[in-house]
């Protein structure tokens, strides 16, 4: 155990242990809850299509391996290019393991009730009204839903009419809209 410390804290792979600590500390705050981390992607990397903070994760992590590894079989002024190898071998691992890991990540944007708006909808309600009413919209993906709608100023809407979606209200959760004259 001691021979491990000794090579795990000495160059060159002390470089890559102060990284794994970090990484290490990283998941321990995600797993726990503390906070809640949205990580993006690392494409500037190459190693875009899973997020980066496990990207990045594993790249260390396989750094600090073939550190490891090469840090016993390279000695004197070799050991300086140990880093440098053990990154680059890190990085074209990783190249590898990004193909397969992309497929537990799909890339599909989740859906918003902003991707109403601009939609035209129909009324399903008696009435719609600056206080009161339902419509039907449909996806660009060729779902339905039925959302609360109003509208503005004196605008009343029978059932039936087509109305377009120009606004989200977030606080009352429902949609604005206008009377929508279709040209055909």
């Amino acid at each position: 155990m001691t021979e491990f410390l000794h090579v795990a804290l000495s160059f060159p792979t002390v470089v890559f242990t102060f990284l794994l600590v970090v990484v290490a500390g990283y998941w321990f705050i995600v797993i726990s809850g503390l906070f809640d981390f949205e990580d993006g992607e690392a494409p500037w990397l190459g190693l875009g299509g899973v997020p980066a903070g496990i990207a990045l994760s594993l790249l260390i992590a396989l750094a600090w391996l073939l550190t490891l590894i090469g840090s016993q079989l390279a000695q004197g002024v070799a050991l300086l290019a140990v880093p440098i190898l053990a990154l680059l071998g890190a990085w074209l691992g990783m190249r590898g393991l990004i193909i397969p890991l992309r497929r537990l990540f799909p890339d599909a944007r989740r859906p918003s009730r902003g991707d109403f708006v601009g939609q035209m909808c129909v009324i399903r309600t008696g009435h719609a009204g600056a206080d009161f009413g339902q419509a039907e919209v449909t996806a660009p993906d060729g779902s339905s839903a039925v959302v609360q709608v109003r509208t503005t100023g004196q605008d009343r809407l029978a059932r039936g009419d087509n109305a377009l979606i120009f606004e989200y209200d977030a606080n009352g959760e429902f949609f604005w809209v206008m009377p929508y004259e279709s040209e055909h």
